[in-house]
């Protein structure tokens, strides 16, 4: 966890506000485990997401990673993202407890951010490279 938010506070709110309402639309119906994100372009431009799950279940995918390929649909690439709040929990339950991202995820952040991209939890704001330290690229 790093000590010094970049954002300002209200934007940190909105954030959250908005992966809690993403985590409404998610689609869990075999682990019950509901998810949604809210990535911040440096922009200002958010898109959101949520996990939308599958019989064959690798086929699913994260909140996270549906946020980032939105906003890659939309022509935003590595360097134009500032943060990323997510909210999970148990389906119908509210999301107070962290909801840490997969690895999969985490690995998509660092193709598309650097080591100060912020990933805010319910509790917690941490970087990228807190979370993924070594984390493969070819560049």
């Amino acid at each position: 966890m790093h000590d010094e938010l970049i954002l300002p506070a209200e934007k940190y709110d909105e954030l959250i506000l908005a992966a809690r309402s993403a985590r409404k639309n998610a689609y869990c119906r075999y682990s019950r485990f509901a998810v949604g994100a809210a990535l911040l372009c440096k922009d200002g431009t958010i898109y959101t997401g949520c996990n939308v799950e599958n019989a064959s279940y690798s086929l699913g995918i994260c909140a996270e990673r549906t946020a980032f390929c939105k906003a890659a649909a939309d022509g935003y690439r590595k360097g134009d993202f500032a943060a990323i709040a997510i909210a999970g929990g148990e389906e119908g339950m509210p999301p107070e407890q962290p909801c840490y991202p997969c690895g999969a995820c985490r690995q998509v952040m660092a193709e598309f951010c650097g080591d100060d991209f912020e990933v805010i939890l319910a509790d917690r704001v941490y970087t990228l490279a807190d979370l993924l330290p070594y984390r493969f690229a070819l560049d």
